[in-house]
């Protein structure tokens, strides 16, 4: 600490005459306990305008696939009980919830049906829903009524084991849930409202009956059924699915088959549908990402491939743009992973004026690569591949497996990947149902564990790993990046039970937790983590998504201590420290400032303070004959700092220090206004 005394003097025997006529002048120093967070501008991707927002309008926010929100949560650790919040039940996956053309509703898409929500007031409505996968399997796979959803998620997986698991899940879901993932998967929002999505072998496209009444119902707009035989005939290969949806920046459906990518109209009309087909033995697995001049990047088990739409015709011709690259694949991971390539949906990076224009997945390695592609015109006869890292995730010696099934999350030239292969996979898992393991993992058998985040560097067109933590889980939800919190935000198992994880974009240093405990509510499967323009949390939960207010509580505490307790002649020094703590549970933004009746106001700190940190100030004084007229001398002091742009201020503490020398008992005290 570094103490600031009165400039007059600091040798009182030399300046007695002096300090009479002249007032304490004081200067303040800090103690920094609390780290600056820089935030940079970067380039995003261009807007779809044929989307009906510019973030969560698609799976995965936007078309390039970033995983990247302007929102987020404040730094601190948050207790949520899911029970005494809004829920839309749905599932048994949530992927993600969409945002309408109108502000105050919002589509929430389940795997098994679509419902369109009021969220005004502050608590969410079901207007109108409609029980898709029931439609699209001919009432095989019927309705489940909410009340089995809520049962299930007020239940917890802790102590089960397959056989309990199955047995439970078939009683609330039927003896045939587990066909009920891969439908509702991936969706799109068009500007007319109408949203796209997939049910089986069947493509959706669902608006409002009424729009200015949405409790009137939810209607089928267009509808495809038996997509394979409808754009391949009936001489496909056996065993495809449909897989990712999206938006060409000219207004037509992109539809993502297990075996190739087709381009059509959004009135789903086959004879205007361009379909590009892969090579027998390649399989997709995830969605696709999109650029502004309509190019289509889509990666098969083996292959890595950019298309070119020309507004007519899908190509895969070099002479148009077009180019693919083979990739590291291997064998399927025991658990969470749909296949043996990448688990990811190519996300695009580099925008604008940005020097490196790339595209970046996960490989299919036992312990995967971080893999970047140049997107356009390469050199001939150079690699295709930008450049490629190792993905550790900090282990010192490295599992069996490091592999993922969610995409890489992306912010400027930023990177964030987690690995979803537990270290030791019990055998009673291997070769189950995707919601079997993913309801299991964590709560009944060993999680999984690591994430790492990394650099690309356009000057020298390399990767390098920023930090690594090899101790945090994301089961496996797909994780998130806030940019206005700073944090790469993932959902696992903890000895908490479920939370979500906030590390610092920079650092990786924990910052923010939300702890759901250990009810099935706090499971995230296979979804994704949204922050609205609220900041709220909409948590896409396993049995639907919730809402997630966060009850924040912004507070200081100032410390005011004076040394020594006493004086006894003009000149004596008296010294104030100053102590400002956050006793609150969110950041408190700088600067902190002091307040008291002796030394007036002063900084003595820019800088915000994190829940639990302190910063400490100093101040000296010098006795003047009217402290020793008065016969003590006693200060006032409170602190300020903000949140949310409004001022945050502490208690008020009082130090007070009094005179003692000869004949004390004979001064009387005196107040002087």
């Amino acid at each position: 600490m570094n103490t600031i005394v009165d400039q007059m003097m600091s040798n009182r025997k030399l300046v007695l005459a002096i300090v009479v006529s002249v007032c304490a002048i004081v200067l303040f120093s800090v103690i920094q306990t609390a780290k600056a967070q820089e935030t940079t501008n970067v380039n995003g991707p261009v807007v779809n305008p044929y989307l009906a927002s510019s973030l969560y309008a698609i799976t995965h926010v936007d078309s390039s696939q970033s995983d990247s929100t302007p929102y987020g949560p404040s730094s601190g650790v948050f207790t949520v009980d899911p029970t005494t919040r809004s829920i839309v039940y749905g599932g048994p996956i949530n992927i993600q919830t969409y945002v309408s053309t109108n502000k105050n509703y919002m589509w929430a898409v389940g795997s098994d049906r679509v419902s369109y929500v009021n969220k005004t007031r502050g608590k969410w409505n079901v207007e109108a829903k409609y029980e898709a996968l029931s439609d699209a399997s001919n009432g095989t796979l019927s309705p489940i009524p909410d009340e089995n959803f809520s049962t299930f998620g007020k239940s917890s997986a802790v102590g089960m084991n397959t056989t309990s698991m199955d047995s439970y899940l078939t009683s609330l879901f039927g003896a045939n849930y587990a066909d009920r993932a891969g439908s509702g998967t991936y969706s799109v929002v068009d500007n007319d409202n109408v949203i796209y999505t997939n049910y089986n072998d069947s493509i959706y496209a669902f608006a409002l009956s009424d729009p200015n009444n949405p409790s009137a119902g939810i209607t089928k707009r267009y509808n495809m059924t038996d997509v394979f035989d409808t754009i391949e005939g009936a001489n496909h290969p056996n065993n495809l699915k449909l897989w990712g949806l999206s938006m060409t920046y000219d207004g037509h459906l992109i539809i993502t088959l297990s075996n190739g990518v087709a381009v059509i109209d959004r009135d789903l009309n086959n004879s205007s549908t361009s379909f590009y087909r892969f090579a027998d033995g390649e399989y997709v697995t995830n969605s696709i990402a999109v650029d502004e001049n309509s190019s289509i990047y889509v990666a098969s088990n083996t292959i890595m491939r950019k298309l070119v739409w020309n507004g007519t015709t899908l190509s895969g011709d070099a002479a148009d743009g077009a180019w693919s690259c083979p990739y590291t694949s291997s064998d399927i991971p025991p658990i969470i992973k749909y296949g043996n390539g990448t688990g990811s949906t190519p996300t695009l990076m580099g925008f604008g004026n940005d020097e490196d224009k790339l595209v970046v997945i996960t490989d299919g390695a036992k312990d995967m690569n971080l893999v970047a592609f140049w997107r356009n015109n390469i050199t001939p006869g150079s690699n295709r591949i930008a450049g490629q890292i190792p993905v550790t995730c900090g282990f010192a010696t490295l599992p069996e497996w490091i592999q993922s099934e969610q995409s890489v999350v992306v912010h400027g030239y930023g990177a964030f990947v987690v690995n979803n292969i537990p270290e030791t996979v019990s055998s009673d898992l291997i070769g189950k149902n995707k919601i079997l393991q993913v309801s299991l993992m964590g709560p009944a058998y060993p999680t999984c564990y690591g994430v790492e985040r990394f650099q690309w560097n356009p000057s020298t067109h390399a990767w390098s790993s920023v930090w690594a933590q090899s101790d945090v889980s994301s089961t496996s939800m797909i994780p998130t990046n806030s940019q206005s919190s700073n944090m790469a935000l993932i959902n696992g198992w903890s000895s908490n039970g479920w939370d979500v994880l906030g590390l610092d974009w920079d650092t990786g240093k924990t910052v923010h937790q939300t702890i759901f405990g250990n009810e099935n509510f706090g499971n995230g499967a296979y979804a994704i983590l949204e922050y609205p323009d609220n900041n709220d949390l909409i948590f896409n939960s396993i049995v639907g998504p919730i809402s997630i207010h966060y009850d924040i509580h912004p507070s200081l505490k100032i410390e005011n201590s004076v040394d020594p307790k006493t004086y006894f002649a003009v000149g004596d020094l008296l010294d104030y420290d100053y102590t400002v703590t956050n006793t609150g549970d969110v950041d408190i933004a700088g600067p902190i400032t002091v307040k008291d009746n002796l030394f007036g106001s002063k900084q003595i700190s820019p800088n915000g303070l994190a829940p639990g940190q302190s910063v400490t100030g100093t101040a000296s004084h010098l006795v003047t004959p009217p402290d020793i007229y008065a016969g003590f001398k006693y200060n006032s002091a409170y602190a300020t700092g903000s949140f949310a742009n409004k001022e945050v201020t502490s208690n008020s503490d009082t130090a007070t220090t009094r005179f003692f020398g000869p004949n004390s008992n004979l001064y009387p005290t005196i107040y002087y206004s």
